[in-house]
């Protein structure tokens, strides 16, 4: 399956990004130095192994600089590349080409980071059952395309923003005074397609949205925060007694080097935060051929 997001929701954060680095002028380096209509061929090259996301990227800055330009992409968002692989091949006008470089680049650097971050967390719970997730910590702006990002990687988003799902946390418990007050609460509020998640920070409150999905009001997942490894075996045990087809969710400070014990623990969804926080950007440089 072909992982894209259409062009109309790309292509405002693309032209966004290039005005931001156009500023008032345009480009002075490129008018000062490039003659008027010359021509530019360049590959976009992995100077590390990764896994793409942002091709779509590439491809609408260069055409937003210049319409008439010609671009082939070698691979598709979600390939697995080697060092040195050639990921776009493109020819232009050499003005346009070198004011879209750099847009084209931090765009396809930072998304192609977190697609390869994501997949090493994808391929440290192989074989376990577990969900790797995003959350919401992205970069303003940029949402759409790091969980795009994300799902090159091989995980899968976590809600897209406040208004997609409803997930009652810790302050929300402590406003509405419970577990049971919130969830009842969020429950009579919205329609039969819309999902409910708790938050829980012990096997107490653990117990009382175990208790509410028994009586079928209940959340339809519970994500158990800051839980350690014997805490989510024994929540898992607790689900499983009960009979209960409620989806569990382990979630903060998870970590590469964490992420597989806390999936053998037998928990459906592990939410990471650092796929996007966190994701260092890979290095992608631009080669004149």
């Amino acid at each position: 399956m072909t992982l894209r997001l259409p062009d109309i929701l790309i292509r405002p954060i693309v032209v966004a990004a290039l005005a931001e680095d156009l500023g008032r002028a345009g480009d002075v380096t490129a008018a000062a130095c490039i003659p008027a209509g010359a021509r530019m061929r360049a590959v976009f090259v992995a100077r590390k192994p990764g896994v793409l996301a942002g091709v779509d990227c590439v491809r609408l800055a260069l055409l937003e600089m210049d319409p008439f330009a010609r671009i082939e992409t070698r691979m598709v968002d979600g390939d697995a590349f080697e060092a040195r692989a050639v990921l776009v091949e493109a020819d232009a006008d050499a003005r346009a080409f070198l004011s879209a470089e750099r847009t084209a680049l931090n765009l396809l650097g930072r998304l192609c980071g977190i697609a390869t971050l994501t997949r090493r967390y994808v391929e440290a719970v192989a074989g376990t059952g577990a969900r790797i997730a995003d959350t919401r910590k992205t970069t303003p702006g940029l949402r759409a395309l790091e969980k795009h990002a994300v799902r090159c990687g091989g995980g899968v988003n976590h809600r897209f923003g406040l208004d997609d799902a409803i997930l009652i946390k810790d302050n929300h418990i402590a406003v509405c005074g419970g577990v049971e007050a919130a969830v009842r609460a969020a429950r009579a509020h919205v329609g039969h397609l819309m999902k409910i998640e708790v938050e829980v920070d012990g096997l107490d409150q653990l117990d009382q949205a175990l208790a509410l999905v028994a009586t079928g009001i209940g959340p339809d997942v519970i994500m158990l925060d800051n839980f350690d490894l014997a805490e989510l075996a024994e929540a898992v045990r607790r689900k499983r007694a009960g009979g209960h087809g409620v989806v569990l969710e382990a979630s903060g400070g998870v970590a590469l080097e964490t992420v597989g014990a806390i999936a053998h623990t037998g928990v459906d969804v592990i939410s990471v935060g650092a796929l996007t926080h966190s994701a260092q950007v890979l290095d992608i440089g631009l080669d004149a051929i």
